[in-house]
């Protein structure tokens, strides 16, 4: 199957809730739970019609009668008109490892409303950030895509076919991270959606806080996310946040937290500290 008809199909097939609750509430519930990233609002640009020009000169005097006149100076060459050149966010140079080339554009990416690398925009979801930074190191998840998934089943099958899948262990910056029930994606009331949200590792803090950068519907962002503690929002005795809420919650119910949803790490790239063979089952 050509790149272009994959493409189109896994954004008709996409699991991320660009319209839905995932990423909708999140603005709402900021104060109740600091995320690790800043508003994601666009940055101004410098205007192209901006110029600095020489003020006008003053009019010469008259000579006074009875002296003889001033010798006239000759007109100052007119100084060139300075625009500055309009600027527009670089992306990041693909240079270093294959691992370090995803984790620069995606950390380059985090604040920005929009996926934009290399000046390609891509789809507003989840899939689209995974995308975009996967592709800076040369992979195309391609053939994995079957009749009825969503865009993250896609991935996933990519990464047990061209990787490793797993869940115990520390993850290695730069790898997926897989999430389910984020959404109501069959819209029937029931938590029977399967995979539907997908990030990636940007780093991993001592206590075992992962740190996710992820595509949701502001922009792209930084959750954290404690498997050791997945049903706290924060640490009761730093304040520290452990979790950061991923699903809006039903009536009379709690918001259910990233550690929470969790499903699996994949890794498809060159790498680097050993990891955990464990695969997930599914």
């Amino acid at each position: 199957m050509k790149l272009g008809a994959w493409m189109a199909m896994l954004a008709m097939t996409t699991g991320c809730a660009t319209g839905s609750p995932v990423g909708a509430w999140v603005a709402s519930d900021a104060v109740r739970y600091r995320s690790a990233s800043p508003p994601a609002f666009p940055r101004a640009t410098l205007s192209s019609e901006v110029a600095v020009r020489e003020s006008p000169r003053a009019p010469a005097k008259a000579p006074t009668r009875g002296k003889a006149p001033a010798v006239a100076k000759a007109p100052a060459k007119p100084r060139p008109t300075v625009t500055p050149v309009k600027q527009t966010p670089a992306s990041p140079a693909p240079t270093g490892t294959p691992r370090e080339r995803v984790l620069a554009t995606a950390r380059a990416l985090v604040g920005q409303p929009t996926v934009q690398v290399n000046g390609r925009r891509y789809p507003a979801d989840c899939t689209a950030l995974v995308e975009a930074t996967y592709a800076q190191a040369g992979v195309k998840f391609r053939g994995t895509l079957k009749p009825g998934d969503n865009g993250v089943t896609a991935l996933y099958r990519y990464a047990r076919a061209n990787g490793r899948v797993y869940t115990d262990g520390r993850p290695v910056p730069g790898d997926l991270v897989f999430f389910r029930e984020t959404y109501d994606q069959n819209r029937d009331g029931r938590r029977n959606d399967g995979l539907t949200h997908v990030g990636l590792v940007d780093g991993v803090d001592a206590d075992g806080t992962v740190t996710v950068i992820h595509r949701v519907k502001r922009g792209v962002v930084r959750y954290r996310m404690n498997l050791a503690r997945p049903h706290l929002p924060r640490d009761p005795k730093t304040g520290e946040v452990l979790n950061d809420m991923l699903r809006s919650p039903a009536p009379g119910q709690p918001h259910v937290l990233t550690g929470q949803l969790f499903a699996a790490f994949g890794s498809v790239l060159p790498s680097g500290p050993a990891k955990p063979l464990a695969v997930a089952a599914r």
